[in-house]
């Protein structure tokens, strides 16, 4: 049991703690940036010509690499390693565990006579063999079938940490499902690049590629690794399951961009100096809302690219916080009372001939790209809003959603009063057939199409997805999330519109209908219709929960019953036909997510349950039997009598305590009971439900009774640092 003198050495030990002195480099940042990178620069080096142009018509083109040069790469790749000290070399990749995960080989191979050699050829390089069993996967495999494979991803540089060359891979099944993050989501890749592309040939026939960007914000919390260790909650869940709201917290809003902590400085220097050798191009950080939360974000990238990135990074800033005392909590709400973290996640599509489509131009031709584009993807959120809710649901982030401090679970799209007045005119005057005047606008370059100025409208916190100037912000994704599940939800609904859009627009130019005249009559249609998911106001406030029902909008509150969607037929259609996930795989994450939602609140449940009656019922019963004792000695001194009257607030304080006491008692031994009910229930969705409706409501309740026992008790007894101490303590 934690006892008062462990939180107080805890305490001290954080008082004592000086910055870490960081070793910075002396060069500038763009001298060692991707230099532990296999990149362009390393390829050329230490690849032949042929390996070299077989590696960029893979990364661009999608190309096979053949085995002949696979042997030349790996035998560059294994030289460049070499330089840089690397004895290993590992595949490194995304399961569906939520974190990533890697196996490591050493180059080295005995040849017989006690002599060795360092080997690494190209049948190492493209695939490995991983044990498959143990990772998640839905159903797919059986415990006794081992057998998964990872293969290259080529798109995605080999990278050196510490030393060991870590090669980013696609894991999948013997019998070829996916069994991670990466592969839908390039398959999703694709899809958009390809429908994109094909609607960009009505505007510019130069057009031959459309890549997605992304530009994720990372926001994470630091506790001083005393104080986690002090707290059994925080190192088995994530997150402090108990402590009374202190009297200061974020109110005062003081912390929020405020001078950065000396301690936190200097981690962030330390890890953003790795992160920067890894050719993760980290630029902002600074204080968030909340006390001890801080937040980091880097340039946009290829979106592929950008999650592995941000993947690394979380690694990164884990490894470097242990050096610095700390841990990084990246769990959406580690603290109640105060804002929680997300992953905002800025998402855009730019083409190959250096158009950003989601950026407004000057000309009404080029403005009529950016609104199909536009159009478009609210369209397809107004159609998939279930599937994109579901795209971010998990146990952490539904302690978030609807906070006020983030979005609401109603997936909703803010564009500002510009683009919605711009799109209300568009509704209004393109309705109904072409005037002789309109389409003599149309013949002149598109008259009727207004300039649409970049940032002409304020930022909206409060929507789950937001327009802000050049791309969309889809700001409900958690922070411990990995952002490739809701990037794979995002652009295969956006190319599965897409492609919709393309096939309404081709039918009315088959029938007649002039090229420009078909597409603003389809998107006027799809204007009218994705209406209802454009909102502008106060997402937090409860007269929008009403308003949305009237426009018929799905408000989901909790993750078992949003991950519903992945059991519809349409939504099978939809990711069966865009090539991203077969009716199997989808079915297989499904019962992965519900099966990690009741695992987490199971272990949230035992923890709950063994801190209440190890560590804070005994506590509280230690402090009464003191009062106790102070009661009977009153007695004693000054008779029955007088000691009624002088002893009445500690009377009243031991009847206070035996309540409370007694009432977590019996909360725990109900919790008990209705987790071995629901641990009963064999069906996963019925179970995951039980655990939300029946086991989940059990925590907040005895959280409550022994957030008063830590107002009554003596501070000096208290066992857990305090959430005073906890985000206060530096």
């Amino acid at each position: 049991m934690n006892t008062p003198r462990f939180r107080q050495q805890a305490l001290e030990s954080v008082m004592n703690r000086a910055p870490k002195v960081v070793e910075m480099p002396t060069a500038k940042i763009s001298e060692y940036f991707g230099s532990n990178v296999f990149n362009e620069d390393a390829m050329r080096m230490f690849l032949t010509e042929d390996a070299w142009f077989a590696v960029r018509q893979a990364i661009h083109q999608g190309s096979r690499i053949d085995r002949k040069l696979a042997d030349q790469v790996a035998s560059g790749m294994k030289e460049w390693a070499a330089s840089k000290g690397a004895t290993h070399y590992t595949h490194w990749f995304q399961p569906l565990t939520g974190t990533s995960a890697e196996k490591h080989d050493a180059f080295f191979e005995p040849i017989g006579g006690g002599r060795s050699i360092e080997r690494f050829d190209g049948s190492m390089l493209v695939q490995q063999e991983p044990d498959a069993s143990s990772f998640p996967n839905g159903g797919i495999r059986n415990t006794f079938e081992a057998r998964g494979y990872t293969a290259w991803d080529p798109s995605s540089p080999a990278f050196i940490m510490g030393r060991t060359l870590c090669i980013p891979t696609i894991f999948i099944s013997y019998t070829g499902e996916a069994l991670d993050f990466k592969m839908p989501l390039l398959r999703a890749i694709k899809a958009v690049d390809e429908a994109a592309t094909a609607v960009c040939q009505y505007f510019d026939k130069d057009v031959t590629k459309v890549t997605c960007t992304l530009g994720w914000e990372q926001e994470y919390f630091l506790i001083d690794e005393a104080l986690y260790h002090a707290r059994p909650d925080i190192m088995m869940t994530g997150r402090a399951m108990f402590g009374h709201l202190p009297a200061k917290g974020q109110q005062l809003e003081d912390h929020y961009f405020g001078s950065i902590p000396d301690r936190a400085v200097a981690f962030m220097r330390d890890f953003e100096t790795e992160a920067l050798k890894l050719g993760i191009p980290v630029k902002t950080r600074h204080n968030e809302v909340a006390p001890n939360q801080f937040e980091c974000a880097p340039v946009f990238e290829e979106l592929n690219l950008a999650v592995d990135h941000n993947m690394l990074l979380m690694d990164v800033m884990e490894k470097t916080a242990r050096k610095h005392h700390f841990r990084v909590l990246f769990h959406e709400k580690p603290y109640a009372g105060v804002n929680g973290s997300g992953k905002h996640n800025n998402w855009s599509l730019a083409t190959n001939t250096g158009k950003n489509l989601l950026r407004p131009a000057k000309t009404p031709k080029e403005n009529m790209l950016f609104l199909a584009f536009f159009v478009n993807t609210i369209k397809a959120i107004h159609r998939h809003a279930d599937v994109l809710r579901a795209s971010i649901g998990s146990a952490g982030n539904d302690h978030r959603l609807g906070a006020n401090e983030a979005p609401p679970a109603i997936i909703s799209v803010f564009i500002g009063e510009h683009l919605s007045n711009l799109l209300d005119g568009l509704e209004k005057n393109i309705k109904g057939a072409m005037t002789p005047d309109r389409k003599t606008e149309l013949k002149l370059d598109i008259g009727r199409i207004p300039s649409v100025m970049l940032d002409n409208t304020d930022r909206n916190r409060t929507s789950p997805f937001a327009f802000t100037g050049n791309k969309f912000e889809f700001r409900a994704v958690g922070s411990s999330a990995n952002c490739a599940a809701a990037m794979t939800v995002l652009n295969t609904i956006v190319a599965h519109q897409l492609q919709a859009f393309k096939k309404s627009v081709d039918a009315l130019i088959d029938k007649g209908t002039k090229k420009d005249e078909a597409v603003l009559r389809v998107l006027r249609d799809l204007i009218v219709e994705s209406k209802a998911i454009r909102f502008e106001g106060n997402g937090y406030g409860e007269a929008w929960k009403q308003e949305a029902a009237r426009r018929g909008l799905s408000n989901i509150a909790d993750t078992p019953r949003a991950l519903d969607v992945w059991e519809r037929k349409e939504t099978k259609e939809l990711f069966a036909s865009m090539g991203v996930l077969t009716a199997k795989e989808l079915e297989a994450r499904h019962e992965i997510e519900l099966h990690n939602y009741v695992l987490k609140l199971q272990i949230e449940g035992r923890v709950c349950g063994d801190l209440a009656q190890n560590h804070i019922v005994p506590t509280a019963i230690a402090y009464q039997n003191r009062l106790l004792e102070n009661v009977r000695g009153l007695r004693e001194v000054l008779g029955a009598e007088k000691a009624k009257k002088a002893g009445a607030t500690q009377v009243k304080l031991i009847e206070e305590i035996s309540e409370h006491v007694n009432l977590i008692v019996s909360l725990v031994e109900e919790m008990t009971e209705a987790r071995k009910k629901a641990n009963a229930v064999e069906d996963t969705r019925k179970k995951a439900i039980a655990y939300c409706d029946e086991v989940k409501p059990f925590l907040d309740r005895i959280r409550y009774h022994s957030d008063k026992l830590e107002l009554l008790v003596d501070d000096e007894l208290w066992p857990l640092p305090k959430m005073r101490e906890l985000m206060f303590t530096r």
